[in-house]
């Protein structure tokens, strides 16, 4: 028998994405006519598995979002306050997960491109109690700097990958590692680093360079290509 939706999905979005350059908060940039946030919730909130899409949003934002979220919110969509940090956001909106939710995906609100195989591998494996994280193996030449911009080493390349997202989680582990980090937090760019700093193994899923994340104006311009 298939597993009942057990699925929560959390996406921060709180931040004001200023190296985009675009005069808003990059989330609510359009690409090909649609805001980017929305595209980047819609795989998730499609999803048969999926029972709630929770959205840490700027506070004023989060309070009167805009139509196009505003429509969208229910028992299925939910949007919160985030924090200073990804981190912050990404605790305060676990904290408003809906009990259901036994499995979580924490994703980027500017990786609009995410695959549904590598959602359902995502979902298989924290169900299967691993902790796993969509991530691309390097395969440019990478250097090593010094703080003068000379190359000082190149660095092996054969075991290193780009970590992406979504990533994914038993609910009770990622709520574990929250509450160890406490004052912590602020320093942590996922949600993977949080388990390894715990000695905690982490799995990475292969995933598809096209899930890039949208943050410099050239970013959205290749994004509009690719739609096209």
């Amino acid at each position: 028998m298939p597993s009942p939706p057990d699925v929560g999905v959390i996406i921060p979005a709180a931040g004001l994405g200023v190296r985009a350059g675009l005069g808003q908060p990059k989330q609510y940039q359009t690409v090909a006519g649609v805001p980017l946030l929305l595209r980047t919730i819609r795989p998730f909130s499609s999803h048969p598995e999926v029972v709630q899409v929770v959205v840490a949003m700027p506070p004023d934002d989060a309070a009167a979002p805009p139509d196009w979220i505003a429509e969208l919110r229910s028992n299925r969509l939910k949007t919160v306050v985030g924090g200073e940090t990804r981190a912050h956001s990404v605790k305060n909106a676990l904290s408003h997960l809906d009990p259901a939710c036994c499995v979580v995906l924490v994703h980027d609100a500017a990786r609009p491109f995410v695959s549904r195989h590598v959602v359902d591998r995502l979902i298989e494996g924290a169900r299967e109690g691993k902790n796993c994280i969509a991530a691309v193996p390097v395969s440019d030449t990478v250097k090593r700097g010094d703080g003068n911009n000379v190359v000082v080493e190149t660095v092996d390349r054969s075991s290193l990958w780009r970590a992406q997202t979504p990533q994914g989680f038993p609910r009770a582990a990622l709520d574990e590692v929250f509450e160890r980090a406490g004052d912590e937090l602020s320093s942590y760019t996922d949600e993977s680093s949080l388990f390894e700093k715990f000695g905690l193994p982490v799995e990475l899923v292969p995933d598809e360079i096209s899930n890039f994340k949208l943050t410099l104006p050239g970013d959205f311009e290749m994004a509009e290509r690719l739609l096209r």
